[in-house]
Formats: structure tokens, sequence, C-alpha cells
């Protein structure tokens, strides 16, 4: 009989394994729905779009739209272009009472937003050391996931394709290793843009997947966010109950031999 728990990253526990991003909605008010009707545990924010300043300006700052009884607010530090200063915004969101989770995102590279190993590997050193959940986003790359595993890394997250281009799962192949040799979660991250490459890499045994603008983008925000919700419930499903084998050769579901006898 199929049985599932929940996820488990850094000592929290999460029952949902959809992760949605808050950018590029068209509005606040569909971002909040999509969230809600997502049923996801984790809504990503970029802390460079909270109002840090203290001054609780609703109208400015995102993270007044979120509910965090209903999910957890992951703090990113995206637009961060190296080490130093990622640890920065971390630690200035930690201050505003973001809490010690964090997704941590370098990419110099404006064209491709492509993660930079050796800053994020710095980063997350560095983090983990002052008592962050270190939640790291990073090309699929299995030994680069090791080593932020053993830097104290709560989570890799290997992207499926670069940020934003609904790709899909182009990088399988290493994330299946990553998948084998990691303790910690793997969380796909970066490149989904359909519900049934969510549902691959749940089938694959990703812990969750990471999903934003295939959401923001669409031209009914709040019905896609349910379709990936499905997907990702239902790649969960089929990973718990395994694979059928693949075959050469056919073989009919009805076999006539043996069906009059």
């Amino acid at each position: 009989m199929y049985n599932d728990s929940n996820l488990i990253v850094g000592g929290r526990e999460f029952s949902s394994r959809l992760f949605l991003g808050t950018g590029k909605f068209a509005s606040m008010e569909i971002m909040r729905e999509a969230l809600a009707k997502s049923g996801a545990s984790v809504a990503t924010v970029a802390l460079k779009r909270a109002d840090l300043s203290g001054k609780s300006d609703a109208s400015a700052d995102i993270a007044k739209w979120l509910e965090p009884d209903k999910y957890m607010v992951l703090p990113n530090t995206s637009g961060a272009v190296n080490a130093d200063e990622a640890v920065r915004i971390a630690r200035l969101g930690r201050a505003a009472g973001f809490g010690d989770f964090v997704k941590l995102e370098i990419h110099p590279d404006p064209n491709y937003l492509l993660p930079d190993p050796i800053d994020t590997l710095k980063a997350a050193e560095i983090l983990a050391k002052d008592g962050f959940k270190v939640m790291a986003y990073i090309n699929a790359d299995p030994v680069l996931a090791l080593r932020l595993q053993d830097a104290g890394a709560a989570a890799v997250m290997p992207l499926g394709a670069p940020i934003g281009t609904n790709r899909g799962v182009e990088t399988r192949g290493q994330i299946e290793i990553m998948i084998d040799q990691c303790d910690v979660p793997v969380v796909v991250d970066a490149g989904l843009g359909l519900p049934s490459h969510a549902a691959e890499a749940m089938e694959m045994g990703a812990a969750a997947v990471m999903v934003n603008t295939a959401v923001a983008a669409a031209s009914d925000p709040v019905a896609m966010a349910v379709a990936f919700s499905s997907a990702v419930a239902a790649g969960r499903a089929a990973r718990c109950v395994g694979a059928s084998v693949r075959g050469v050769f056919a073989s009919a579901t009805s076999p006539l031999t043996g069906f009059l006898e």
C-alpha cells in the first residue's frame, strides 16, 4: 500500500513538496491566491524585494502579502554576485525577522543567471557556521552537492534548466546521481515549465520542486499553480509505488493463453 511521509529540511517538516516563488506575478493579489490554491509549504521571497528598513511599508514589502502561518517564507539572496554580498543579504534578512532558513543564490552572469559554484560553497560554509539552514541553488553538479552537504547545507537545489527558460529537466542524468549520493534533500529548482516536468522530477526521486515563472507567467496563474500541485503529488506517489520494469517486447494486457481453460 502506498504510504508517504512529509518532507523534512533542516529539522522542519513540510506537508507539501511544492516550493513556489513569488516573483513575476501581475499583482500581489494573484500571487497570494496562487500560493493559497497551490497548497505549497514554502514561498520564496527575494530579500531585495522585502522591506528591510523597518518602516513596514506594506505597499512595497512583498512579505506583507504572505501568510507565514500557512507556509514558510523562504528568503533568498537572488541578486547577489559574490559570497560576501550573499552573506550580507542573508544576515540582514535574519535581523529583519526572516529566521534561519535561507535559499542561497549567487549568479554574477546577468544573461544566463547560472550559479557561481565557488562562491556558493564559500558562502554556504560561512552561513552554516553562523547557524543558517542553507538551501543552496547550484548547477546540477554531484561533486559540488556533496561538498555543500559536508559544509552543512540543509538541502541542495540543482537547476533543471536555466532560470525562467521553462525547458524542463535537461540535467536529468546529473540530478539522478545527486539523488543517489546525497543524504540531504535534493530540490529541483529552475527551468521547470510544465506540470509534467515537475512530475518527472518527483518520479526521479527529488525531494521537492521549486517553480516560479511557469506559474506566474501563465495566462491563469492560479489554475497553473493547482496543476503543478497535482503533478507534484502524482509524481511523488509514482516514485513511492515504484515504476514497472521496462521491457523490449510487447506484453498483452489481456493474454489469450489460458483465458478459456
